[in-house]
């Protein structure tokens, strides 16, 4: 066998990448237009593995269908995907379909992008009644995911979010918003469906510091304004400033713009009468989650309990001893995503990601594994937006590309030999065809539901097909 280095330079350096959403499309973007692929010092064969039959991960099942950037974020991903210099391969599953020893016989080098898609624990009284659910699993729900069920338990009136990231503001617009506001999205019909017979009145997102604290961006502060006959309850005692809240908002402009917009609404609030709206949106601060309780010991969700805390003067909060009790009948968790482990990959439970330095995959050893890296999420953790990943791909890629003479070369790096493998294993991958065929009938869906209501108030776009055998006969067809 040749050695590597003979190997870069004789034939395309060959590399996988797990996860197809957009810490795997940058990763693939970004190594395509390195200096060193440019320069023609390197050429790449690259091919992107997803799990799901289509394509984009977080931005089709983890972000909520109503957010205006969503369609741009979807078009950038999509001009990356649609040159035909990467190849994608659907429906195809890390640890199931394929194998470590798989992609390392395939491919000189391996990069798993597989993100954080499970619930941060709680671990507080009350937290597996019945009623009880995670933010992570709501989105699945609502975003049409195809392995989660179509139902969704929407029974309860009065209902607790916690968290003050941008997910617990997702799922408290979501719960508390009309279904018919959403037609204009691609939420699926199901999801449509059960949204609509919601009898929620009152959705309330608690969090444990101030309002100077909170994690969630402007835009995302700015949406739940928008929200048809919905009313943003405020509370005076929940605004409380410490000097380092006070810092934070003479130095940090997004921090400004978001403590402004609240005290404008709280002022406006209580200076208004206007007529009540028949849903109520309450943002709580200085909550910490105690317990879950049940009326009678039935098991199921009746109310939640709180310690009120206050600031310590460095942004922090403390507890103050004092109790809250709140009557809600469902409990959503929204405080943090947490990855998974992979097959043959070390992990780090604590922190939900892969062991790596600068984006190379360590072994039990503490040593880098070689060939074997690691992008987004599932490499730094569920922390920072969407176009932090760009950032984590730049560095994994370099060290990539550092690595790329000393990567023990595949055995057949054939790109036809890895098709001849899932075939021969019956794996029902998808391609990039299929997906812009799967695309094209959600699209085609939406119209057919605009040519059913034309007297309909507003226009769907398309409808997301939601189960997994559906996506496949239409992408294989």
């Amino acid at each position: 066998m040749s050695n590597s280095a003979e190997t870069t330079t004789k034939r395309p350096l060959r590399v996988a990448i797990v996860g197809a959403g957009p810490a795997g499309v940058y990763a693939a973007d970004i190594l395509t237009k390195s200096n060193e692929v440019k320069d023609g010092d390197v050429e790449v064969s690259i091919d992107l593995f997803e799990a799901y039959p289509a394509p984009y991960g977080l931005i089709r099942y983890g972000v909520a269908p109503d957010h205006p950037r969503i369609k741009g974020i979807v078009n950038a991903l999509h001009k990356v995907l649609d040159r035909g210099d990467i190849r994608f391969l659907g429906n195809v599953t890390y640890g199931r379909d394929l194998t470590l020893h798989d992609f390392r016989s395939f491919y000189d080098a391996v990069i798993f992008s597989t993100g954080a898609i499970k619930d941060a624990d709680l671990n507080i009284p009350g937290i597996d009644f019945e009623g009880s659910f995670g933010g992570a699993d709501f989105v699945s729900w609502y975003d049409g995911h195809p392995d989660v069920p179509r139902e969704w338990p929407l029974d309860a009136k009065e209902i607790a979010v916690i968290g003050n990231g941008n997910v617990a503001l997702d799922v408290a617009r979501m719960l508390s918003k009309h279904a018919d506001d959403l037609l204009v999205t691609e939420i699926p019909d199901n999801v449509y469906k059960g949204l609509k017979n919601s009898p929620v009145t009152d959705v309330h997102v608690f969090g444990r510091r101030g309002p100077a604290q909170i994690k969630f961006t402007p835009l995302e502060l700015r949406e739940l304004s928008h929200s048809n006959d919905v009313d943003i309850v405020l509370y005076p005692e929940d605004f409380e400033f410490d000097e380092a809240s006070d810092d934070a908002i003479r130095t940090n402009n997004q921090v400004k713009t978001m403590v402004n917009t609240l005290t404008n609404w709280l002022v406006e609030e209580h200076a208004e009468a206007e007529q009540p709206s028949s849903r109520r949106l309450h943002l709580h601060f200085l909550h910490s989650p105690v317990e879950i309780t049940s009326e009678d010991g039935n098991g199921k969700v009746s109310g939640i309990k709180f310690e009120r805390m206050q600031l310590d003067g460095t942004g922090n909060a403390k507890g103050t001893g004092e109790f809250v009790d709140y009557p809600v009948q469902a409990v959503y968790r929204a405080i943090g995503y947490h990855g998974s482990p992979l097959d043959e990959l070390e992990y780090d439970a604590r922190r939900g990601v892969i062991p790596n330095d600068g984006g190379r995959v360590l072994g039990a050893d503490g040593k880098p594994v070689p060939g074997i890296y690691a992008t987004g999420w599932i490499k730094r953790g569920p922390v920072g937006l969407i176009g932090h990943t760009k950032g984590d791909a730049l560095e994994t890629i370099g060290c990539l590309l550092e690595d790329r003479l000393t990567l023990p070369p595949a055995d057949n790096p054939d790109p036809q030999a890895i098709i001849d493998l899932l075939e021969e294993r019956g794996v029902e991958y998808t391609t990039w065809a299929g997906w812009n065929k799967l695309d094209a009938h959600e699209v085609a869906l939406g119209a057919a539901w605009n040519a059913e209501n034309p007297d309909a108030a507003v226009v769907r776009e398309r409808v997301k097909v939601v189960p997994r055998e559906d996506m496949i006969g239409i992408s294989r067809a």
